[in-house]
């Protein structure tokens, strides 16, 4: 049939109408196994066809179980029992692959598939000898108005991986342990529970723990599911943990002993899995202060920093400050009252038991160093060069000081030296002395008295500094 688009009218700002009428579309003809009764038999596999299904229709008859816009159709019979592997991969458009036994008008479904390689699809099972199975391609997501395009489509027999199944689930032995599988010779089986996702693609494993504790369940690459379940048959299965696809978070749980486990991994794309089934580190434990040299008056505020590598939350936070005094709060603070060097510890729990530890040593120092006497003298005059002295006082520790020299003036604070020496640790009332020299100005003299001295500014090198002003 030749069919026109309808004519058009367009005006333009002149006023001249310009008749647009479209040329004649090709209609497609209809492939030759556009219907069910016409499905193509195939005799021998593997086998591979390419289709134009551009002109492909719906009948009326097809089953609505699954996408049957522009719909093909394919038959084939095995003459022994074997698994069949059917998929569209070559296709210049998006398919959606079914597969079905029984008799037109009351068709059962076997697998509907869609997107397995991108726009493509792939359905795979066990068939049996003497069964015929037919396989309906249709065209995904729309109403087939769209028009199909050039099908490849392809059956072969394949064997599956040896832990294909449920009862075939392969045993894990001692951990950690580690197995790769090509989940494209995978399938899923009839009965196979569906957890917290779904797959065309899953592999068992199985594991009988001798002690009882954590286990850690992960996937390289990974995407693909994982859900562990206890039981002895598909039909009598437990959950006792389950991962989405895409979930990426290894899958952490209490196992015990004697105790057997089933994990069934599986994915919607065919791609090379490796399966780890490990005990899980500990958390990872850390912790900063914000004094890094406090003495005896100082609060030290801590903050505690762990994660669990294996997916669970940290569950409490124990300090032990070395001192005889704990916390557990995350954020913890403290004052250690007297000088030494204190070992602080801090755990961190998570919810199923495992913990880590990180310790620092604080060296905690009160540093007693004071100006106690400056002496200067009572009268001067113009150019004379007189001595100060500053006696400076330091009880605890062997320090080195520094001590700046300032002098008052019409403008602000002069400054005139400063002298760094070491002072060592004396008793009480025993003192060390800084000397200097100035020589008077006649500044000094207009000011009709002697200098205005500011008591020096005193610092402890490379640490704190005080000053103490008259």
């Amino acid at each position: 049939m030749v069919k026109h688009h309808a004519t058009r009218f367009a005006i333009g700002f002149t006023g001249v109408i310009a008749l647009l009428v479209a040329g004649p579309t090709a209609a497609y003809a209809a492939p030759g196994n556009d219907d069910f009764t016409v499905a193509t038999v195939i005799g021998e596999i593997p086998y591979s066809t390419t289709v134009d299904t551009s002109g492909a229709t719906s009948d009326p008859t097809d089953p609505t179980g699954c996408a049957n816009n522009g719909s093909v159709w394919f038959r084939y019979t095995p003459t022994s029992n074997t698994r069949l592997r059917v998929d569209t991969f070559g296709s210049d458009y998006d398919t959606v692959l079914s597969a079905w036994s029984g008799e037109q008008g009351s068709l059962t479904q076997l697998g509907c598939n869609d997107d397995t390689n991108g726009t493509q699809s792939q359905i795979s099972f066990t068939g049996t000898a003497g069964t015929t199975y037919y396989f309906m391609v249709g065209i995904c997501c729309g109403d087939g108005s769209a028009g199909g395009g050039s099908l490849r489509f392809t059956i072969d027999e394949f064997q599956t991986a040896a832990n294909d199944s449920f009862a075939n689930a392969l045993p894990v032995g001692a951990l950690p342990y580690s197995n790769l599988q090509d989940l494209a010779t995978a399938t899923t089986e009839d009965g196979e529970p569906s957890s917290c996702f779904t797959a065309p693609h899953t592999v068992w494993y199985s594991y009988t723990p001798t002690t009882s504790g954590s286990v850690m369940a992960s996937t390289n690459p990974t995407d693909p599911g994982i859900a562990i379940y206890t039981g002895s048959s598909l039909s009598s299965l437990s959950e006792v943990a389950c991962r989405r696809q895409f979930t990426y978070s290894p899958v952490t749980f209490q196992v015990q002993a004697g105790t057997t486990y089933l994990f069934r991994v599986g994915a919607n794309r065919a791609s090379k899995v490796t399966f780890w089934l490990q005990y899980p580190p500990g958390p990872t434990v850390d912790f900063s202060f914000n004094e890094r040299a406090p003495n005896s008056f100082d609060t030290v505020y801590f903050w505690a920093s762990a994660k669990d590598p294996a997916g669970k939350e940290i569950d409490s936070y124990t300090w032990d400050f070395g001192d005889g005094t704990t916390s557990t709060t995350a954020y913890a603070s403290h004052r250690f009252t007297s000088d030494g060097d204190y070992t602080v510890q801090l755990t961190a729990r998570t919810v199923d038991g495992r913990a880590a530890t990180a310790s620092r040593v604080i060296a905690v120092r009160t540093h007693d160093v004071s100006i106690v006497r400056m002496t200067v003298p009572s009268t001067t005059r113009v150019g004379q060069t007189v001595g100060v002295t500053v006696n400076v006082q330091n009880t605890r520790y062997e320090e080195t000081v520094e001590v700046r020299l300032h002098r008052s003036g019409p403008s602000g604070y002069q400054y005139l030296g400063e002298v760094t020496q070491l002072v060592p640790m004396k008793e009480q009332g025993k003192t060390t002395p800084f000397s200097f020299t100035y020589t008077v100005t006649p500044d000094d003299q207009a000011a009709e008295r002697s200098p205005s001295w500011r008591w020096p500014s005193l610092s402890r090198t490379g640490t704190r500094s005080w000053q103490t002003t008259s």
